[in-house]
């Protein structure tokens, strides 16, 4: 199936889309490129949302979180023109990205990868689709285990997504539009009405069309999402909110391997049917907040979610080239192929009561919280049967063999999950600081697989603790160290069905000890640093003399990482991260045996993004990301070389309404391979692109 283009009519208007931004006053605006109250609390625009940290549940700023926490405001992403969770995300040190099979976010994050650790608003969302982020505020990614704040997995760390809403009071009418090199464009707007002193409407909307260096890709994406803000009173709002986003797309696999390498000199051959490689996705999330204000201290939220996802695709992939004449140089690549779809329900409710008060002179911010979620997924799966031999001439246009689908997998399952959890943030003395806290979850999965005719149903508790001792000389001073637990049930992050091993599997653990320290030499900048150590244990393995599945199978990860992120003037603005990774299997799994290297695990990453601005009218920008090289699979046959990538930016604002931006990514053409899925299904990076955009605010 081809997706039909607009391109030529849409161009006609303006081309690619900003999300709104803040208003261009007669003077360039302040730039935000770090969360705003991490010294002191207060209700600051950054960070905290209603209910505080995303780390925390509570309000608390951000430098006495005893852990390590990236943040990619909006103005970053502004500045960088990222319109994908993708895009933002290569940015971030100790996250790498797995291609997700050219139709979803997936990521490794300390190692740990995982298509399930996305939440929007601190809640689930974790159906396997490309995230937008023309209706989000900013992009936080939590390191090492966090289980006590948002449940089973996050394992290497969670991503969330804190989303715009309807403010009281807030009138504006913005938008922009940007068109790169390859044709690929979007048009985004952001509206907001006040009607009246009691309520907030706002309209975040965008249309994008995809294209790029790769032969056939092609696409389109279309995002509505609406909130509403109620005053209830001085001490009561209410929030509700819907997004439906619509993502029609070529899926592209990429290039194979060939002698432990990406193949070279095809970066542009789509190694796929133009005819059947597609996925098309709807997503619809509503949702209801409510927070009031007690007396004393106390405050108190709701929120309940529901989400309906829709999701198909088919591919033909690529899974292997050859020199079949012995020259030294891949003629033929081989071919397989598969379709799948999914239907998923998430029903999500969740409320929190946090205490800020003292017993005696010991201080406290006390939470305790509630949370339930149902979760209904239908999939199936059917593979491609070829008639021909699947190993074919390897050209500029791969030819396709005639194919037939056999049924290979279709299940049901149903998840229900409860969770209660408590957590005491403890101000001993003025220098001193503890963190105390635990979870219980409870798992009910029942599953029916259909191919097999064999129903499963399991049901697991667990207990995952928080401990974090914060020490500070002084208010601009916070060293730390924490530890904290994580799990995931043996079904996987997915949950969609159960088999005959994995109903008798205990869930993975997942222990994180992390050390650091944060320092803010003034309010808008931060310095941290930190050393960690991830172990994931209770893996299962298959015993080969035994043939019995032990779960034995340990990994190990550990590491440094630093950053700097704020505003080193006035007029320069920075995010800067470098994170050093060692991880290795030390004790055998289905993966690999003792001493192999995980995968897709660079030992060395950049992710550096500046923004320098000469004059109140004219700004530059300057990005890189480096990571060194990686295996791309457990198999440790396929190396993904190491790779330095310039970006770079020219900010120019026309006055008080208009401004042109022009970024171009990949300023020094530099031919790279950021990610794969397994050893044959390898990325090729975009050379040299350049993207030219307008924003205006009304």
């Amino acid at each position: 199936m081809r997706i039909v283009s607009t391109r030529a009519a849409l161009l006609l208007g303006s081309a690619t889309a900003f999300a709104a931004t803040p208003a261009f006053a007669d003077e360039q605006p302040e730039r935000d490129y770090l969360p705003s109250d991490i010294v002191v609390t207060g209700d600051a625009d950054g960070y905290g949302t209603d209910d505080g940290l995303t780390a925390t549940k509570t309000p608390t700023p951000l430098i006495d979180v005893p852990q390590a926490v990236t943040a990619i405001t909006r103005d970053q992403l502004d500045d960088q023109n990222a319109t994908s969770l993708n895009e933002a995300l290569r940015f971030v040190p100790g996250v790498s990205l797995e291609t997700g099979e050219g139709h979803r976010d997936e990521v490794f994050i300390r190692g740990q990868e995982t298509t399930a650790d996305f939440f929007i608003d601190g809640l689930r969302d974790d159906a396997q689709y490309y995230r937008p982020l023309y209706n989000v505020e900013r992009v936080e990614v939590l390191k090492g285990a966090n289980a006590l704040i948002f449940g089973r997995g996050a394992g290497g760390g969670a991503i969330n997504r804190v989303s715009k809403k309807a403010e009281i009071g807030d009138l504006r009418l913005a938008g922009g539009a940007s068109v790169d090199t390859h044709g690929a464009f979007s048009l985004a707007s952001d509206i907001g009405l006040p009607a009246g002193d009691a309520l907030a409407l706002r309209l975040n909307a965008t249309y994008e069309e995809f294209d790029n260096h790769r032969d056939v890709y092609e696409g389109r994406f279309i995002g509505v999402s609406p909130t509403a803000t109620v005053g209830l009173g001085p001490s009561t709002e209410l929030v509700l909110s819907y997004t439906y986003d619509d993502d029609q797309r070529v899926v592209d696999r990429g290039v194979p391997a060939f002698q432990g390498r990406p193949l070279t000199g095809n970066d542009e051959t789509f190694f796929g049917d133009p005819d059947y490689n597609y996925s098309d996705v709807e997503a619809h999330i509503a949702r209801a907040r409510i927070d009031h204000d007690f007396d004393g201290g106390l405050s108190a939220n709701a929120t309940v979610q529901y989400a309906h996802y829709d999701k198909f695709y088919s591919n033909i992939v690529p899974s292997g080239a050859s020199d079949t004449d012995g020259d030294g140089i891949a003629d033929t690549v081989s071919l397989g192929g598969y379709e799948s779809g999914t239907v998923r329900e998430n029903l999500i409710g969740q409320a929190n009561l946090v205490w800020e008060g003292n017993t005696g002179s010991i201080g406290h911010t006390l939470l305790v919280g509630a949370e339930f979620s149902r979760q209904d997924t239908d999939a199936d799966r059917d593979r491609a049967i070829f008639g021909a031999p699947t190993d074919v001439p390897l050209a500029d246009t791969i030819f396709v063999p005639p194919f037939t689908l056999e049924f290979q997998r279709a299940s049901n399952s149903e998840l229900s999950t409860l969770s209660f959890y408590i957590q005491d943030q403890i101000d001993l003395a003025d220098w001193l600081q503890v963190i105390v806290g635990a979870r219980y979850d409870e798992f009910d999965l029942e599953s029916y697989d259909v191919g097999n005719d064999f129903f499963g149903s399991r049901k697991d508790d667990k207990i995952s603790p928080r401990l974090g001792v914060i020490v500070k000389p002084q208010d601009s001073l916070s060293i730390y160290a924490s530890y904290s637990e994580s799990f995931l049930p043996a079904s996987g992050d997915q949950f969609t069905v159960l088999s005959d091993t994995t109903i008798n599997l205990e869930p993975e653990s997942f222990e994180t000890w992390e050390a650091g320290v944060k320092y803010a030499p003034r309010a808008d900048l931060l310095v941290t640093a930190a050393v960690f150590r991830l172990d994931r244990k209770d893996t299962a393995f298959t015993d080969p003399v035994q043939n019995v599945v032990l779960q034995t199978g340990e990994t190990r990860v550990q590491g440094f990482e630093a950053s700097l992120a704020g505003s080193l003037t006035d007029q320069l603005h920075v995010n800067v991260g470098y994170t050093y990774l060692d991880g290795e299997i030390r004790s055998a799994t289905n993966s690999g045996g003792i001493g192999t290297e995980l995968q897709q695990l660079p030992e060395h990453q950049i992710g550096a993004w500046g923004r320098y601005d000469f004059t109140d009218n004219l700004g530059v920008g300057l990005g890189l990301v480096h990571q060194s090289s990686q295996f791309a699979s457990f198999s440790n046959d396929v190396v993904l070389p190491a790779y330095t990538r310039v970006d770079a930016a020219v900010f120019y604002t026309l006055n008080d309404r208009v401004s042109l931006q022009l970024n171009v990514e990949n300023l020094l053409d530099e031919e790279y391979y950021p990610s794969a899925h397994g050893d044959n299904n390898i990325a090729p990076g975009k050379p040299l692109t350049a993207k030219l955009g307008v924003r205006f605010e009304l």
